[in-house]
């Protein structure tokens, strides 16, 4: 699809000028809400482009960055691009039109938004990340996310406890996946399990039946669970007929579901499965002693992070300092890195104490 370029035209440009003449500016809404002398209105569009809402927390973010952004005095326009990239780079240049000081993007595909961006970032918008890195382009000035090598850590190292703690003494057989290759989080969560797991693999306490160990082999596909659950069957019917699988290592909840499902229908006892997210389908699958683990990444927390860099940049400031840094192949991003925390039924209820929505579901 033919991206669509980015034009004013003469009209708007004389639009613009009239209204700087007026003192009213690019993107004031009109009500008055004042501004600083380096900064926007206090009541100005702030834009949210996030990739879909086909899970729990891109579902719960679009509710949140509403109500949060209004709380906050803003005028909200968070819009969701259904994973098609042609659809996010449309929604971001229609924000600009609309005069959105900030644009909050979680990328469906970190590296094909450059041309998008960098033409927001010549009208003076800022560009905040969320959730995903954005690569290759200096039109990004900082980047909220949960720690994705972390992450991948925790998973790694919980389907290890899972595994002890559920299948008795080793070697077990595992499979691994991944999540979608388009998405910059998905191979860091990935390595990052496997510098807890690949050493276990080198000495033989897991065994990977298939012998697929390569992200490019373990990768599902625009993280479609049905997709997941095709490979599974496929990897059970192919190297399981005659054995057990122990575990296998997955990236989010909806894979996970995907995996048991499968393990399930081929009369497999339920495997040590990883997940990613806490959604509650997954929580309540927890509490049941099915899914061993997820890792929890509370919405609030990115969201809350983000208008907090949102109202720094509003008052014409520099966004709160941070020593961390991504190189995302054009420049150093400032990186708010939020900690992440493993959920299995033993911890669940300390972890939720303080969220009613999935706390109530461990009765």
């Amino acid at each position: 699809m033919k991206r669509r370029t980015f034009s004013l035209g003469a009209a708007a440009i004389a639009g613009t000028a009239l209204l700087a003449a007026c003192g009213g500016g690019r993107g004031d809404s009109g009500s008055g809400g004042g501004s600083d002398e380096k900064g926007f209105a206090k009541d100005a569009v702030i834009g949210v482009s996030l990739p879909w809402l086909g899970t729990q927390n891109w579902a719960e973010a679009q509710d949140m960055f509403t109500d949060q952004l209004k709380k906050a005095g803003f005028e909200p326009l968070v819009q969701a691009a259904d994973n098609k990239v042609p659809q996010q780079q449309q929604q971001i240049e229609a924000m600009v039109q609309r005069g959105a000081k900030v644009i909050v993007v979680g990328p469906i595909d970190g590296t094909q938004l450059g041309s998008a961006l960098e033409a927001a970032a010549q009208e003076g918008v800022k560009i905040i990340g969320y959730d995903r890195l954005i690569e290759n382009t200096e039109a990004v000035d900082s980047v909220v996310q949960f720690g994705s090598i972390k992450t991948g850590e925790l998973q790694g190292q919980s389907l290890l406890d899972g595994l002890a703690a559920r299948k008795g003494a080793g070697p077990y057989n595992i499979e691994l996946f991944g999540g979608g290759p388009a998405d910059p989080n998905a191979p860091n969560f990935f390595n990052g399990a496997m510098t807890v797991l690949q050493p276990k693999i080198d000495d033989g306490t897991l065994v990977v039946v298939s012998g697929e160990t390569s992200f490019q082999q373990a990768a599902t596909p625009d993280w479609d669970n049905g997709k997941a659950q095709s490979r599974m069957d496929s990897l059970l019917s192919g190297n399981y007929s005659d054995k057990k699988i122990d575990g296998v290592l997955s990236p989010n909840d909806g894979i996970a579901r995907a995996i048991l499902t499968s393990a399930a229908n081929a009369g497999q006892d339920v495997p040590v499965v990883t997940g990613l997210d806490a959604e509650t389908e997954s929580v309540t699958s927890i509490w049941k002693g099915d899914q061993w683990s997820t890792v929890y990444k509370p919405t609030t927390a990115l969201v809350s992070k983000t208008i907090e860099i949102i109202q720094a940049y509003q008052t014409g400031g520099d966004a709160p300092a941070t020593e961390a840094k991504a190189d995302n192949g054009s420049k150093e991003v400032p990186v708010y890195e939020l900690e992440p925390v493993v959920v299995t039924k033993d911890n669940a209820k300390e972890v939720f104490k303080d969220d009613p929505e999935r706390s109530k579901l461990l009765v």
